[in-house]
């Protein structure tokens, strides 16, 4: 079989992975995996949950705190309080937390992969050799941005507290995206994952808090797109950043519009970019 015949097919090849030690996390926990926040697992305010499924089997995977008014507040409370320490700390010290998430993710580099796969569905070689090493490859290099702020943009100042929403497409890999930088410039974060692919930013969260990063610094939120909104409306949250689609993209400009809250939309267009007007448009046709 020829080499190009692998690239018109994109096909797989068999990459087994023991899923042993994901199951016996799920299990830890009981099948049962509350919200993060200030540094601890917590059950909904409101007692409410929803199931998060195997794709490639439809067995249920776990049960999951949905997130209500109640748990968006004691979130933000938890993240406005850590936000201000953190931001105080130099550069440096906060690198040395993301350099420590970064190895961290290295060295459960497989739990989390296999974790990803069957939450999401994507195949494990995709999660294990792309994903997941990109993602420590984000918190590195946000660790060195961290490093190099009081040198290269000492004018610079945190925004506060960011509410994130990301999808299921990349779960992991959106995570590092989303939390690298507003973690390495003194930000504190508020996660929400999509709700059908919520259990490697939940993982992450807590392997993050073994590892010594502060409470409240990072909080996950679990639950549907209701969640989402009470963290894009609330009050005390100075920047939101959602990838998604450019419908609920819509929704969450007009919502935001008037509130002086900075926002990120990253949506549905497919690769847009700026041209100015110096570009040199026959050199680029050229390559």
């Amino acid at each position: 079989m020829s080499v190009a015949t692998f690239f018109d097919e994109m096909s797989y090849g068999p990459a087994p992975e023991a899923d042993t030690e994901a199951r016996a996390w799920l299990a830890r926990h009981e099948g049962k995996l509350g919200h993060f926040i200030n540094g601890t697992f917590v059950g909904s305010a409101s007692g409410k949950s929803f199931d998060t499924f195997e794709p490639a089997t439809g067995k249920l995977l776990a049960k999951i705190a949905h997130g209500g008014r109640d748990d968006v507040n004691a979130a933000v409370a938890a993240a406005r309080k850590a936000q201000g320490p953190w931001a105080k700390l130099s550069g440096h010290a906060r690198a040395r937390h993301l350099y420590a998430l970064a190895r961290l993710i290295q060295r459960h580099a497989r739990l989390i992969a296999v974790v990803e796969a069957l939450d999401n569905g994507k195949p494990i070689r995709e999660t294990r050799d792309i994903d997941i090493p990109l993602a420590a490859r984000h918190f590195y290099h946000h660790a060195g941005w961290a490093q190099l702020q009081e040198t290269e943009f000492a004018d610079q100042m945190p925004v506060g507290v960011v509410g994130q929403v990301i999808p299921w497409n990349f779960p992991f890999l959106m995570l590092a995206w989303k939390v690298a930088p507003a973690l390495a410039l003194g930000n504190s974060v508020i996660l929400k994952p999509a709700e059908f692919t919520p259990l490697t930013a939940l993982l992450f969260a807590e392997l993050a808090a073994a590892a010594g990063l502060p409470p409240g610094v990072l909080n996950v939120v679990t639950g549907e797109g209701e969640t989402g909104a009470l963290i894009v409306e609330h009050e005390d949250i100075d920047k939101i950043a959602f990838t998604g689609s450019t419908e609920v993209g819509r929704l969450i400009r007009e919502k935001t519009a008037g509130s002086g809250k900075s926002l990120t939309l990253e949506l549905g267009g497919k690769s847009p970019f700026i041209v100015f007007d110096d570009a040199d448009i026959d050199a680029e046709r050229l390559h």
